[in-house]
């Protein structure tokens, strides 16, 4: 997973999050991930982004790796929408995920 800048420009420039309130819920009853550690993902460093090249839908995705304030690992797949941050789906991070993560700090 690389870092790509434009991206991450695309993010800068965003002013809060959109919430889907199914995805809330799935996200929080599959793998027990909160709204607000997805959102304190976006505030802590290192925070990897990177186009998910995979989805073929009609928006463009992002995979992300990042850290909660808590120190908790997920894995976010996200879109942007507007100027707000769309989170799709969320999970820790594999084993493979945290090694990429961990050697970005």
């Amino acid at each position: 997973m690389t870092i790509d800048a434009s991206i991450m420009e695309l993010i800068a420039v965003c002013e809060g999050f959109a919430w889907d309130e199914a995805n809330v819920l799935r996200n929080w009853e599959s793998h027990g991930v909160t709204a607000s550690e997805c959102e304190q993902v976006f505030f802590n460093i290192p925070l990897l982004v990177h186009d998910s090249l995979a989805h073929g839908g009609d928006e463009e995705r992002f995979l992300v790796l990042g850290r909660s304030d808590a120190n908790r690992k997920p894995f976010l797949v996200i879109t942007i929408r507007g100027k707000r941050i769309r989170i799709i789906s969320a999970r820790d991070m594999t084993p493979k995920e945290r090694g990429i993560y961990e050697s970005k700090k």
